[in-house]
């Protein structure tokens, strides 16, 4: 069983590597990097599904704030600049 993200705020989360093909809104050089939910943004259709046109049940989506250094490692030209992205709840897994 797949363990829950956090909603809250400020919980730790990882990016999954997964390489699924087709449409994909995740952006490749997230995968795998740690950031903080910045906020939930409620539920939503998976873009995933509906760029062919299938319907599913709505997953949560999620503001979710990384750092340069995280995302660029230590070639970053400012390290302590953020980026933040909406990734949907089932690309993410909880940090402990």
């Amino acid at each position: 069983m797949e363990t829950p993200v956090h909603k809250a705020p400020f919980h730790k989360v990882r990016v999954k590597t997964m390489m699924p093909p087709g449409h994909i809104r995740t952006p490749a050089y997230l995968r795998g990097k740690v950031g903080v939910i910045e906020r939930p943004l409620g539920e939503f259709g998976n873009p995933e599904l509906l760029a062919y046109g299938h319907q599913g049940p709505k997953k949560p989506l999620y503001r979710v704030r990384f750092t340069m250094a995280e995302v660029w490692g230590p070639g970053a030209e400012t390290p302590t600049d953020t980026l933040d992205a909406e990734i949907f709840e089932h690309w993410l897994e909880p940090v402990e």
